[in-house]
């Protein structure tokens, strides 16, 4: 796409309406190339005013396409490269005249392997690009109904695609995910919207939905109406539209258990639609597992919500029975047990907001930071920071580097300011970055520092609660943490400086 972009995007030739549409187009490229059984290749002169005399003038291509329904043609990959001089007869005549033309009317002999057709694209008179199809001759044998209709399906739309009319971007959007496709399964209807072909997967596709019926000679909204009837669904008042081929859009038909997605093309002759080709494509499986993946996402929602009730609970009890301790010992370690559990609930909380494989956990920190300042302080205050982002990270890391920084920041509130006046506040900063190796492998670096006393010279050992931490650091997390010494604003006070580094999993 970034040689079609460079060539096309601000071409002083192409209007921006003919750019929308080459884009749309290619979006549906591929149905073409199944229709066809050809490969496509898109050409533009290769010039940068966009048009030149033709004398010199070459093409280069930016954009291809293989069939499925057939065997390649072009293997190498063709986009960028500048027209065979081969084709560039036959390429330039279909630009100037605005005229299909063939291999073989070069005054050459048609090639052994392939046969060769340029179709011009021409809007309001304008040519704005050229079409090759390419198509085996060594393939040739008795073609079955179904490659007729193709074929004849493929001619049709090729010849509104000459005349700028295919694909209609005012009624249809083309870059549509899921969208059936040629091997889906194929409705062929006439100008009543009776269906004139139905391919073997078409077939089996309504089969699913409980039509048991030939479906040749059949409207197509008549069976739409009767499943409608059948299941008592509403469907949207402009579904028969799309079932008659008058108009161009997507509708889904469900039936016993069954789910059909279908695509109406409608096509027109010189102005007036004379039929219409409907794609079809059982999604019943994947209908199935999107219920099954909303299920189980709601069920999940609901554990995390009931852990956290269940958690504030238990911080509860904690709250109440530390008031009727009379031991102080006894109250701070209440206090820290409730403070790690509101920890948890909290994560939890986050996480019952919704389900994704990974969480944004940026305002969860700042919170985090916050709050465990504010559970720890007493008549200390302290200010934090965050600078940095988490980005994204798997659920799986977030409780316990929740509970790391909570207990560390608990942790300089509680003892980082002795003997310092209460009016004097104890800056917290967290500071976290995002590492990739050389092997693509995602770290994350992190430095908690405070501007307090910082850590005794000697013979220090972290307390129970920076030895938790310590262990979820080394075990759930797979990481590292050092306690350093740290020199603040304030040179009387030197501060401390906690590094953590942990691979980002999963």
């Amino acid at each position: 796409m970034a040689v079609l972009n460079e060539r096309l995007d601000g071409n002083p030739y192409l209007q921006r309406a003919d750019v929308e549409w080459i884009h749309a187009l290619l979006g549906d490229w591929q149905l073409l190339s199944d229709l066809a059984f050809s490969d496509l290749v898109l050409w533009f002169p290769d010039t940068a005013e966009g048009v030149v005399e033709s004398v010199g003038r070459s093409f280069v291509a930016l954009a291809q396409a293989r069939p499925s329904t057939t065997q390649t043609l072009i293997h190498r990959d063709v986009i960028g490269d500048r027209i065979r001089a081969d084709l560039r007869r036959m390429v330039e005549r279909s630009w100037m005249a605005k005229v299909e033309t063939n291999s073989s009317d070069q005054g050459q002999p048609t090639p052994a392997r392939m046969r060769v057709t340029a179709i011009p694209l021409v809007r309001s008179g304008r040519t704005v690009a050229v079409v090759t199809l390419h198509f085996s001759v060594a393939a040739l044998r008795t073609p079955s109904r179904m490659e007729l209709t193709y074929r004849r399906c493929a001619t049709d739309l090729l010849s509104m695609i000459a005349q700028g009319a295919w694909p209609d971007t005012a009624q249809e959007f083309t870059a549509y995910s899921g969208a059936p496709r040629v091997g889906d399964g194929l409705l062929r209807l006439d100008a009543e919207g009776r269906i004139t072909f139905a391919s073997p997967n078409a077939v089996s596709a309504l089969s699913r939905l409980g039509v048991q019926d030939a479906l040749e000679g059949r409207p197509l909204a008549g069976i739409g109406a009767e499943l409608q009837r059948a299941t008592g669904l509403a469907v949207d008042e402009s579904q028969p539209m799309m079932l008659t081929g008058r108009r161009a859009m997507r509708a889904e038909l469900e039936a016993h258990g069954a789910a059909v997605t279908l695509r109406s093309i409608p096509l027109h002759r010189d102005g007036e639609r004379f039929a219409a080709l409907v794609l079809c494509r059982d999604v019943t499986e994947l209908r199935r597992r999107e219920k099954q993946l909303m299920s189980r996402e709601a069920t999940i929602k609901e554990i995390h919500h009931r852990v956290k009730n269940n958690l504030q609970t238990v911080s509860a009890l904690l709250r109440m029975q530390s008031r009727r301790m009379d031991s102080q010992e006894g109250r701070e370690g209440l206090s820290r047990a409730m403070r790690r559990v509101e920890t948890i609930a909290m994560v939890h909380d986050s996480l019952s907001q919704g389900l994704e494989e990974s969480v944004d956990v940026d305002e969860l920190m700042r919170r985090q930071l916050r709050l465990a300042a504010e559970m720890a302080q007493s008549d200390r205050t302290a200010q934090t920071s965050l600078v940095g982002s988490f980005g994204q990270l798997p659920p799986d890391m977030v409780t316990p580097l929740a509970l790391v920084i909570t207990e560390i920041v608990a942790n300089a509130v509680e003892h980082g300011l002795p003997g310092v006046q209460p009016a004097e506040p104890l800056q917290v900063s967290l500071s976290v970055q995002r590492h990739a190796d050389a092997a693509g492998r995602q770290r994350l670096d992190i430095e908690l520092t405070d501007d307090g006393v910082g850590i005794p010279e000697q013979d220090w050992e972290p307390g129970l609660g920076l030895q938790i931490v310590r262990t979820l650091v080394r075990g759930e997390l797979s990481g590292s943490i050092e306690w350093l010494p740290w020199r603040g604003a304030d040179a009387e006070r030197p501060g401390t400086r906690v590094v953590i580094r942990a691979p980002i999993l999963g």
